[in-house]
């Protein structure tokens, strides 16, 4: 398999010419629309990429999440996550299904991590491409000092604060939030980035409705750094493959969480939630195998 920077090169410029993503996030610029110009480019990777075979799986669900949404209700997308392409492999799929599809795709907002945008600008560009509201996530404390890192923690808390404001408006607008529970891309090599955040449970408690989303095939493949860490996504491997997005039925939030939090033996409430969630989409997933 070929990294994705050289496999893609001369697209790749343009998708980072035709960018104005900025490479600096704070309190001002937690929401941002999608650079819809940036969208062909990428479309054009995957098109070269994607097989027979894919598609979206449950659209008559994702259309009536649509339908609450634009009845005012809070509603959110909670997918799995094994690339930095399955944003713009579902919004790619969507568009390329149906009218309503295209419907669907237009109403996403993406909750993304500040490290998208400031990694470098290459990937910024690519997740300039979908709206999306950045945070800073919990994820990232695990490696700040309360002492070394006041200002980064500062700057933490403030983009944070920002986005669950930002959010509040957002949620009522006719959107769809777009979250990915387990915070980051599965890695074979590490089990734990299959399990849920904990808090996800606060999505959970303050939205109305929800569809789960399991993703079955990748087209861009965590690269495992020489250290144990991970490389940036340019350099993750690509490969042509199927792709095919399975959507649950439209739950009320409040229910399900409820149900989580009072099964027997439940010791952290909020992240019984979590991983009921985690759990329901790995039962989607293997079931959309066969």
């Amino acid at each position: 398999m070929e990294e994705l920077s050289s496999a893609f090169q001369d697209i790749i410029k343009k998708v980072v010419a035709s960018s104005k993503s900025s490479t600096v996030i704070d309190e001002h610029n937690v929401y941002q629309e999608g650079q819809e110009e940036t969208i062909p480019y990428i479309d054009r990777i995957i098109d070269s990429l994607i097989l027979p075979g894919s598609g979206i799986m449950g659209m008559e669900h994702l259309s009536a999440l649509l339908d609450k949404a634009r009845e005012g209700k809070s509603c959110l997308l909670l997918l799995e996550h094994y690339s930095n392409l399955d944003l713009p492999l579902f919004s790619y799929l969507l568009r390329r299904d149906s009218e309503r599809g295209k419907e669907v795709a237009a109403a996403l907002v993406a909750i993304a991590g500040v490290k998208l945008n400031e990694s470098s600008p290459t990937v910024a560009a690519f997740t300039g491409a979908y709206t999306r509201l950045v945070i800073y996530p919990s994820r990232s404390l695990q490696s700040l000092d309360s002492e070394k890192d006041r200002d980064e923690l500062a700057r933490m808390n403030a983009i944070n604060h920002a986005a669950m404001k930002a959010l509040l408006d957002i949620k009522k607008k006719g959107k769809l939030v777009l979250v990915f529970p387990a915070g980051t891309r599965y890695r074979p090599w590490d089990p734990g980035t299959k399990r849920g955040v904990r808090e996800i449970d606060s999505y959970i408690k303050s939205f109305d409705y929800m569809c789960l989303v399991a993703i079955n095939g990748e087209l861009l493949h965590v690269r495992r750094g020489d250290a144990g860490s991970d490389e940036d996504m340019m350099d993750d491997y690509v490969s042509e493959g199927q792709v095919r997005f399975t959507a649950g039925p439209v739950l009320s939030c409040t229910e399900f969480r409820n149900a989580a939090r009072m099964k027997e033996g439940v010791e952290d409430k909020k992240q019984a939630a979590v991983d009921a969630i985690m759990d329901q989409l790995e039962i989607m997933h293997q079931k959309a195998q066969y």
